[in-house]
Formats: structure tokens, sequence, C-alpha cells
């Protein structure tokens, strides 16, 4: 059918719900608002689903949710683990809880026992609770740190990450079989309650999660002696950390954390920002006031779902609070656990320090200096849960650490995702650590700095929505692909490596290799003076994405040469 077939279907089925049917209606002569709702079905990438909310196939409401979790219940009766269960979680966005509940109905309605928390939960406690009831697969409700029409579905499988191959491509082949609303099963949660396949989590398991995080602490004595000279200032962002953030602070001995009053409430319309995001600036701008009122020594933000972590700290020479990147943050806590567990004899035999593609290199530089492996892994973090899977199945490692650029890092294997909650624990026993030595956390990065090197990273993105800027996307790929630069922002590209043909091409040598990662759409680009790029389409948004990295021999020098190669490549 075509999209105006499919509008008209929408607009005059019984099977959808009059308010659905009246919002289509309303669109009567806005034809490119109706093909933008009906040209496609909402994508089920290899994560799950993320899209704006609203009615129509390429939309995020309950039918589009219906139908992704039937393909999924499919996969998971051929997997023979509908006696194992799905656990699922949901934030604080509009339709979170309507859709965490339909999810659950659509699986019981397919014998599939259901773990539902009984309200708003952290996406790592999902994460854990996935292990920890033995569930064949989760599911968490969230766009993460998407604007606030946004809202997405994510799937993790039983090791407690999110989906990856295998399961990511059987499971999209499964919710494509799906192409008839009429195939969808669903039920009455009376009934489904009735025969013991609807599940509530209540508040007893967060107990659980909560003392997992507090056993990665490695000096809880310190934070005793520096938590009353310490001030805290946080920020939930409207979404799910307000509560277990707060309460492992205060379980540690941090007594002294102020919460942004004004964000402290969960409200999927985030009334306070236009991006819920901890990397946008503009989402700190309460924050930052408050920690001036209180003079603060650290200010901390999570996104709605409470995996990514943002962070400020003060310059203790001007006064003046700095703004950290993921990576800053997570070197501080990655150099701090391996320094730290070295020293008191808790460090793992055979120890790996696992990060992304696009991550520093700094922290290669870290470990090295701790004879720790460093293992790299494809953008998502997902590939870092898996590493710890492989790791525990294989013996060759044990993990201790975690990171990708993009704000999120984990500490321990209770989880499979990146946790903030736990990002916001070790990142205030590191300023405790500091604070002891009359440092703040600035000072410690400008410390690293002069011991491993001025490393700095960047990213730029480009938004390109609709028809057209998927194609756009796709074509600027394919020229990136079929036409590699030979030098960028000064520097001579040394080697391209194509993710999806698996093929690393040494420009100078002419010798070719394979990546040894999984196939994804991503092109990086080595060059000279330990510099690097790397571009590829996001695979929740509309946009493609640009990350950069050199190393330089000065705070100064190092952005100078990251703005050259930035302008570089974008225009590239």
């Amino acid at each position: 059918m075509s999209y105006r077939e499919v509008y008209e279907k929408w607009c005059n089925d019984p099977y959808f719900d009059e308010a659905s049917r009246e919002e289509l209606k309303a669109l009567e002569g806005n034809e490119a608002e109706i093909e933008d709702r009906f040209y496609r079905q909402l994508e089920f990438g290899t994560g799950g689903l993320r899209g704006v909310i609203g009615a129509g196939t390429n939309r995020m409401n309950i039918y589009t949710v219906r139908q992704a979790t039937q393909g999924l219940a499919n996969y998971i009766i051929s997997q023979n683990g509908q006696e194992k269960g799905v656990a699922i979680a949901h934030d604080s966005r509009r339709m979170s809880p309507e859709f965490a509940r339909e999810a659950a109905l659509c699986l019981n309605a397919n014998g599939i026992k259901t773990y539902l928390f009984e309200s708003l939960r952290p996406t790592p406690e999902l994460s854990f609770a996935v292990r920890e009831f033995g569930c064949i697969s989760g599911i968490v409700i969230t766009a993460s740190h998407n604007p606030r029409e946004y809202n997405g579905y994510k799937v993790y499988w039983e090791d407690g990450a999110q989906i990856t191959p295998p399961h990511d491509k059987n499971i999209l082949a499964e919710v494509a079989k799906v192409t008839e609303f009429s195939a969808v099963k669903t039920m009455e949660e009376d009934d489904a309650r009735a025969e013991g396949l609807f599940q509530v989590i209540g508040t007893d398991f967060d107990d659980r999660y909560v003392a997992k995080l507090k056993e990665q602490s490695i000096h809880p004595e310190i934070i005793k002696d520096a938590a009353k000279d310490m001030k805290i200032v946080y920020t939930p962002l409207h979404g799910t950390g307000n509560v277990p953030v707060r309460r492992v602070l205060r379980e540690l001995g941090f007594n002294q954390v102020y919460v942004v009053k004004e964000q402290k409430v969960p409200d999927g319309n985030f009334p306070t920002v236009a991006y819920p995001n901890p990397e946008d600036e503009k989402a700190w701008t309460l924050a930052l006031k408050l920690a001036k009122e209180v003079d603060a020594d650290i200010i901390l933000a999570t996104d709605p779902d409470a995996d990514r972590l943002g962070v400020y700290a003060k310059d203790s020479k001007t006064g003046e609070y700095v703004s950290f990147t993921g990576n800053m943050s997570g070197m501080l806590i990655a150099e701090y656990i391996l320094r730290e567990r070295t020293k008191n004899g808790t460090m793992p035999e055979n120890p790996a320090l696992v990060e992304t593609i696009v991550t520093t290199d700094m922290a290669k530089a870290i470990a090295k200096a701790y004879n720790v492996a460093l293992i790299e892994v494809l953008t998502g973090f997902k590939y870092i849960g898996e590493q710890i899977k492989f790791f525990e199945q294989s013996g060759a490692h044990n993990y201790v650490f975690g990171l990708e650029e993009s704000y999120g890092c984990l500490a321990g294997t209770y989880a499979r995702d990146k946790d903030a909650c736990v990002a916001v624990m070790m990142l205030c026993e590191v300023a405790a650590y500091y604070k002891q030595q009359g440092k703040t956390l600035w000072d410690a990065m400008v410390d690293m700095y002069e011991e491993y090197g001025y490393y700095k990273e960047g990213l730029a993105t480009m938004t390109l929505k609709g028809i057209d800027g998927a194609k756009e996307i796709q074509t600027m790929m394919t020229n990136f692909r079929e036409n590699p630069p030979k030098e960028l922002g000064g520097f001579q590209v040394l080697a391209v490596r194509d993710y999806k043909a698996d093929v690393r091409v040494d420009l100078v040598s002419g010798e070719k290799s394979a990546t040894g990662l999984p196939s994804s759409n991503v092109l990086y680009y080595e060059l000279e003076n330990n510099a690097w790029c790397c571009v590829r389409p996001s695979g929740t948004e509309p946009k493609i994405k640009f990350y950069f990295g050199v190393k330089g021999t000065s705070l100064e020098d190092a952005a100078e040469k990251l703005e050259k190669l930035k302008n570089a490549m974008v225009t590239a």
C-alpha cells in the first residue's frame, strides 16, 4: 500500500483508538507530515526502536511498540526462552509507562512471563535485573538524552547487555515479519496477573542494586574523611537518577549534596531544558547557578534514564567551573581505579580496560602505565558489555573498567550497560581523594595531561531529517568510502579502516588487513602524530557524526589542532 492508503486505514480502522484517529484526521492537508508519518515502518534497528511520539507507522505509539514486541516474542519462543521471562523498565518520558505495560501484555499474550518495574528506574538497573532474575531478555522504554518529543525501546539479551550479533539481526528479522497488526497479540492485565505472567518488581530490588553500586567503592574511608568538607550539586534533569543517585551518595557518607529543585521531579516534558542532555551546555544553567550559590566542589548531571553523566568542577586557580567531556571524567575514574587497585593489591589477574574506537587515546597511555590490556570495540556500550561476557567465557581477561566518549562508563560487572549512578559514586570518591590533597578534579585532570599527554577529542554532527536526509547521509558515507582523503587538517592520513568492509588499508605500504571487529557502517582514519578521525551515521537519530582526536603539547596546542581537523573533516 502507498503511504496515503496506510494513512486512510489508520484514520478509519476501529482497531486504532479514537484519539489516534482524530490526531491523524487533523493532519489532512499537511501532505509532508502525513508522508513522514507513513512512508515507512518505524525502523527496528540493531538496538530497538527510537522515534517521535505520535500516531503513524513511523512514530512511537502503542501499536508500533506492540508490533516490535510481537517480533521479539516470536524470537524468544524460537529460542525456548518463554519460561525465563523478560524484565521491563521505563524512564520519565511521555508514554513510557504505557509503552512498558503494552510490551508486557503483548509478551504475556504469547505465554512469556514479564517482570515489570512498578515505576521509573535507571536503565542500568534493568541490565542488572535481567541477570538477577535469569531472564532471556529485557526491555527499557527510553529515548535516553533525545529531545522531549522522542521515546524509544531498547532490547537486552540474557547476558544483561543490549542485543549484539547474532540476536540483534535475528530479532530484527522477526520484527520485520510482523507486517499486519492482526498478527499482534495482547491481553488484559487482570488475566495476565491471574495466570502468573505479569509480575511487578518493587522497591526491595533497589536494595540489591544499590548494594552492588557500593561494592565498587575502593576507599570508603576517604569519603568519610572528606565528605564533611565536600559540596556536590546534582541534577537528574527531570529523569530517573534522583532517587538512586542521592541514596548511594548518602549511604556512602556524602552529606552535602544539593539537588537542583526545579529539575528534581521526573517530567517527560522537561520544562526547564529543551534538550535533556548533559552534553548540552544549556542544560547546566540552573545547576551552575546553584553551584555558585553554595560554592560547590563538583557539579553532576545525569540524563533521563541515568546512564550518562556530565560533570563540571572548579579550577582552583580561577575559581571558575570547567566542563568535562565524557572522555575526561572517564579517564579520571579509570586512572583512579587502576592506580588504587594496583596499590592495594586488589587488581585481578589479566586486567582489561575496554573502550570504543572513538574514545580518547589517553586510555591507551593509562593502560600501558599500569600494564593493563586495552581492548577497543565498536561504538555502542553494548559491545563493552559483550566483552565482559567474552571474558567470563574464555577467562582471557578480567574486566576492570569500560567507557565510551558519549558520557558513559561502568565500574564492576553487576550490570552490562553504562551506569551514571556508579559513575557519580566513583567520581565523587575520586574528588574526595584529591580534595584531601588540596586539589580539585580539574587540578587532577591537568596533572594527568602533564603525565600522559594533552589528548583532546571532539564531536560534530549534521542533522538531516526525513527521506531526503536519509539519502543524503547515505551519499555522504559513499563519497567518504570511495574517495578517502590523503590529508586532513594538516595531518597525513596513514591508514583507513572500513568497518563495513572489514578492511584496514595502510596508505603508506598499501597493505590490507582485517579490522577484527563486526561489520558496521563506520570509517576511521588513522592520522600522523597520534591524531585520528571517524565518521558514521547515528543509529538512533537522523544524524551523521564526525569524531576527532589529537595529542598536543599543551591544552592550547591540542585545541588548535583539533579545530583544524574538525573543520577539514566536516567540509571534506
